[in-house]
């Protein structure tokens, strides 16, 4: 298994821990993690985190991100404002592996209060070594951003 050199990752309060959990199984191997937060349990709002790491991604600071928040709803919603950001709620192994295969997605948004550890290890390892299959999605991928 390999995995990119570095990583984005965020939360909100709801997926403090399971951040926290999910940091040191990637720095374990070998990943610099870039952490945009939280820091706490104490609550907070998701875009404070989530808008610094796509614009990390956008940026060129990583190709890929991990958002957690409880439902990964509100960090999905807001990831996916960002034009260069594919942000995909995974939160099964065959989903996850299909947001990378078909659609490309750089951001993977887990949802804290739904899935086990055991299954976040696994959804991280689907996600952060799974290539895009391009061809036919190649199309449709590039058709998702706006043009202005």
């Amino acid at each position: 298994m390999q995995f990119p050199s570095i990583i984005a990752i965020a939360s909100d309060h709801a997926g403090y821990d399971l951040k926290e959990v999910l940091t040191s199984f990637l720095e374990e191997h070998g990943v610099v993690v870039k952490d945009f937060g939280t820091n706490s349990l104490a609550s907070c709002d998701y875009p404070d985190y989530v808008h610094p790491l796509c614009d990390f991604i956008e940026e060129g600071g990583c190709e890929y991100g991990i958002l957690i928040c409880g439902s990964a709803n509100g960090v999905a919603i807001t990831a996916n404002k960002h034009q260069n950001i594919r942000a995909a709620i995974c939160w099964r192994e065959d989903i996850t592996a299909l947001a990378r295969l078909h659609n490309n997605a750089n951001v993977c948004c887990i949802p804290a209060r739904f899935v086990e550890i055991s299954e976040a290890y696994q959804i991280t390892e689907i996600f952060l070594t799974t290539d895009f299959e391009g061809g036919r999605h190649q199309n449709r991928v590039d058709k998702i951003a706006l043009s202005k």
